[in-house]
């Protein structure tokens, strides 16, 4: 039994795993911003079973959730109706956006969430356990007591609804405003 202190102490598996979890992530996403969100998140599910030391392998359900996480954010690189292409966070001077982009990502944050709480109740509820709690559509039907397939068309119709109400300029490969006016611009 001396060996559960360590196991469960949170702090301790914290610093023992913050720097290796966020390589890894990185390898594994390709970008060191998004590695540190889902090391991030990955922390913040484990830590109430980490602080009631109930975990047997702390460490190896650390990096279970974390690759999970990883996954689930590489599918919705492909099928979000918003456009995720960070390819540029990782070279640019700042390290923290600027104040317009601040600006335009509260902007495209309100018109998703406008945009989401126009939805249908159903397909709402389905595409927030999917994209918020990361469920898959078997235990989205198993909590809210519907068919596999239901859940797999209340998705789909969610996303497609959710791409007719979003501006084109927010969809995946677009520019953004600022990116048109200074294309704009260098073209004139």
């Amino acid at each position: 039994m001396a060996e559960e202190t360590p196991r469960g102490d949170f702090a301790t598996l914290y610093r023992a795993t913050v720097a290796p979890l966020r390589r890894y992530l990185t390898r594994l996403l390709g970008n060191r911003t998004e590695a540190q969100d889902v090391a991030h998140d990955a922390y913040l599910r484990i830590y109430p079973s980490a602080e009631k030391r109930t975990l047997q392998q702390p460490e190896a359900v650390l990096y279970t959730t974390a690759r999970r996480l990883a996954i689930n954010r590489l599918k919705r690189r492909s099928i979000s109706p918003i456009s995720n292409d960070v390819s540029g966070l990782d070279t640019t001077a700042a390290a923290t956006p600027g104040v317009a982009q601040q600006v335009i990502a509260r902007q495209e944050w309100r018109m998703l969430e406008a945009a989401i709480a126009q939805l249908p109740e159903g397909c709402r509820n389905v595409l927030l356990l999917r994209k918020v709690e990361l469920l898959s559509h078997r235990e989205i039907a198993e909590r809210l007591g519907i068919a596999v397939s239901t859940v797999e068309k209340q998705h789909a119709r969610a996303l497609r609804l959710l791409r007719a109400a979003l501006p084109a300029e927010y969809g995946p490969g677009a520019q953004t405003a600022e990116d048109s006016r200074v294309n704009g611009k260098a073209g004139s």
